[in-house]
């Protein structure tokens, strides 16, 4: 955790022992239960926006539709940009599960905190909140988002009050389309505070308040201790005017809502753009004529609207010699994008057996004549390549990550042989992509690649009789061929 100035808060360090926002301001403040402390829910507790998780699910598990999709990314982006109010947002998200059962919605937030949510906790704010506690403060989790996503939260770290919103339910417990009033945001996110604060006797002279968005001023000017949590915009502005204290923490990767509908939105646009090559396909009576349309365009569409810029290093190498096997560095799921953005046409992609089942890998998969391999089938992976040498023998290159997917570490990991098969046998030069991230030093928000292509000596896998190739030598020959 670090103060406004960047400097970390010392125990032993007398001059920073009570500094606003540290754990030994906490210590130190008055205690009881009439002190409040209250913490936001995205982007404060939690990194990234647990809305955005929730629909991201719900696409994969084909329990929402294409339209549904980017008519609620619509609704984000129209939110986010001052376009709608937030009413308008989350009652669009309301209708769309009407007639949900309310405990299935529960049981899905449960999950969806087990696999994603928990780990994007701020260990910072969790020490933060068992300090209000040991104190004897009265915490509550004030969010305004849905108690599908705010409790499972709030049980985690033992937080027995919280405001958020809720949906309406019939006798059934069916989810009738509508969020009880009133709304919790804003405005009536403070006047929700306040209410709470008159019925169990806290006084918000004394209290704290966390939280990062700009809707959130109007509360912090409520609190005796206003302490804005990674803020940008409006409230980072007003906090440095006023001179509150400013939190900040890159401890758990995420990304601000408008970041992550971007990128969603982007996501999105893949329906248009594979409307337009299917008209590509049927004018033109040729297939392949459809699919170069669309992995010219999506790719970089997507990292336009992402806001990806890349700086190309030996850009000749992509055309030269074609067709080619292109190898790439994989870490996360934007390398792939950015690779088919780099080839542009005529290739056919490598990919996983597990990859058929996420809808939108899967089905960009079958539109672009992909090939999946099981890689727990050894006769089925060598049958497998077989198909993918005669595509490749009709023209068209291959795009591959011999590596699968590098670990967090950063360190080059064992090659599987695959890729070099195809080349032995196609007789196709090996070209390399070195896919280098530069991240914001405080969103962690990938903003520039710098992508370095070469060409890869086969020398040292003319005969890759293991399964795995020995690391070494291939970190030896990119290194030979930057």
């Amino acid at each position: 955790m670090s103060s406004q100035n960047g400097q970390p808060a010392r125990r032993g360090d007398k001059r920073t022992a009570r500094l606003p926002g540290s754990i030994a301001e906490i210590e130190a403040s008055p205690p009881g239960p009439e002190v409040g402390a209250f913490f936001d829910l995205d982007g404060t507790l939690v990194a990234g926006f647990t809305g955005v998780l929730m629909t991201r699910d719900r696409l994969r598990r084909g329990q929402m539709s294409v339209g549904e999709f980017i008519g609620m990314v619509q609704a984000g982006l129209n939110h986010q940009l001052g376009r709608s109010e937030f009413e308008d947002l989350i009652g669009k998200g309301a209708r769309m599960l009407r007639g949900n059962s309310l405990s299935d919605l529960d049981e899905l937030g449960e999950r969806l905190f087990v696999q994603d949510i928990q780990s994007r906790i701020y260990p910072e704010m969790r020490a933060m909140v068992r300090a209000h506690m040991a104190r004897g403060h009265t915490v509550v989790l004030s969010s305004s988002a849905l108690t599908v996503q705010v409790e499972p939260v709030a049980r985690f770290l033992g937080i027995d009050n919280v405001l958020s919103n809720k949906f309406e339910t019939d006798d059934d417990g069916l989810i009738t389309g509508e969020v009880a009033r009133p709304i919790i945001w804003g405005p009536g996110k403070a006047r929700a505070v306040q209410e709470f604060a008159a019925t169990n006797g806290i006084d918000l002279a004394d209290s704290y308040f966390y939280a990062d968005g700009d809707e959130d001023v109007a509360l912090m000017y409520l609190v005796g201790n206003p302490r804005p949590t990674n803020p940008a915009g409006k409230l980072a502005a007003v906090a440095a005017k006023r001179g509150w204290p400013i939190l900040r923490f890159t401890s758990r990767s995420g990304s601000s809502p408008v970041s992550q509908l971007r990128t969603v939105a982007g996501i999105a646009s893949m329906v248009p753009v594979a409307a337009g090559a299917l008209g590509v396909g049927l004018l033109t009576r040729n297939r392949r004529s459809g699919v170069n349309f669309f992995t010219s365009q999506w790719s970089r569409l997507l990292m336009t609207t992402v806001g990806i810029d890349l700086n190309v290093l030996g850009e000749e190498n992509l055309t030269a010699q074609r067709p080619a096997v292109f190898i790439f560095n994989h870490r996360n799921q934007v390398d792939p994008v950015i690779s088919g953005a780099l080839v542009k046409d005529n290739w056919v992609a490598v990919g996983k057996k597990e990859l058929q089942n996420d809808p939108i890998m899967g089905t960009m998969g079958k539109l672009l004549d992909g090939v999946f391999i099981d890689r727990d089938d050894a006769a089925a992976a060598v049958e497998t390549l077989h198909t993918v040498e005669e595509r490749a023998r009709n023209g068209l290159s291959i795009v591959i990550a011999p590596e699968g997917t590098r670990s967090r570490s950063g360190e080059l990991g064992p090659f599987k042989t695959g890729g070099f098969r195809l080349a032995q046998a196609t007789g196709f030069r090996i070209k390399n992509e070195k896919l280098k991230e530069r991240l914001t030093a405080q969103r962690k928000r990938l903003d520039a690649l710098r992508v370095s292509l070469g060409e890869l000596s086969r020398e040292g896998v003319r005969k890759p009789n293991a399964s795995i190739l020995p690391k070494t030598r291939i970190a030896r020959e990119l290194r030979a061929h930057p």
